[in-house]
């Protein structure tokens, strides 16, 4: 059966989310310039019987916000679950989205039963200098109007390599990239946090980390700090591949993610 699109009004914001099965526990975060679409190749491989719920993060894809007002993506997750009478939810996210679902995880431990994190980025992260030349790069093109020029940037960015590397996966990041605004070049309007690296110790939740052998160096340190300081964390590090392992290898993910939330 296909999902079911639901559309969330907020004081400041409509979210638009698929959900397939009833009353879905396990919802899936996508990274930055996606949108919820980006988990077709990994639910095409999970448990039909599964209950799952994916939604756009506010700013990308169909989700839009009204205005200018300072937010946060995990407040918008809680009114969701709220919204949906999700006492407890399984969290999936990759990459900018596995940020936001620890970021989550972090602020309302009782709402979270088990965290999947894969190539998770930190909220608050002081990234290196590499990174920032690249994104100055990107967010020049797109504030000059160049649209073209700044996805294309984003697509031949060196996190991407291994993906582009394979037909399929650099098929799909394309058509990610193709549909993404480019809004949140232009203005960000997330509220400044704290860094979360700062309290990666109180992580108590459950938690699955898929990592890449060829991520780059922030995202690796990320998850060598994450594995370091929570407790109860374990590690996948899949060798031969990059940041984007929902694209790259989505039925190992799939396989990673059903196994996990099945456990006790």
């Amino acid at each position: 059966m296909p999902p079911e699109t639901l559309h969330w009004s907020l004081p400041d914001a409509t979210l638009v989310s698929d959900v397939r099965g009833d009353n879905p526990d396990t919802l899936f975060l996508h990274g930055f310039g996606g949108s919820r679409s980006d988990w077709d190749p990994v639910w095409t491989h999970l448990d039909p019987a599964l209950s799952i719920l994916r939604h756009d993060l506010r700013g990308f894809g169909q989700s839009d916000a009204h205005g200018d007002t300072p937010f946060s993506h995990a407040d918008d997750l809680l009114a969701l679950l709220d919204a949906q009478d999700i006492a407890r939810a399984n969290l999936v996210g990759i990459s900018m989205g596995g940020g936001i679902a620890l970021q989550f995880a972090l602020d309302h431990p009782d709402r979270v039963r088990r965290l999947i994190l894969i190539s998770p980025g930190l909220m608050g992260w002081d990234w290196s200098d590499d990174w920032r030349i690249q994104w100055r790069a990107m967010t020049s093109l797109a504030r000059e109007g160049d649209w073209d020029g700044a996805r294309q940037l984003w697509f031949d960015h060196p996190l991407f390599v291994t993906t582009r590397a394979k037909p399929q996966a650099s098929a799909w990041l394309s058509a990610s990239i193709a549909r993404y605004s480019g809004a949140e070049w232009i203005a960000d309007h997330q509220r400044p946090v704290l860094p979360d690296v700062e309290r990666l110790h109180l992580l108590a939740t459950p938690t699955l980390l898929l990592t890449g052998e060829h991520d780059l160096p922030d995202f690796r340190l990320i998850a060598d700090l994450i594995m370091g300081s929570a407790p109860h964390v374990e590690r996948i590090d899949l060798t031969g591949f990059g940041h984007m392992l929902t694209l790259e290898t989505p039925a190992a993910c799939a396989q990673a993610i059903t196994s996990f939330l099945a456990r006790d």
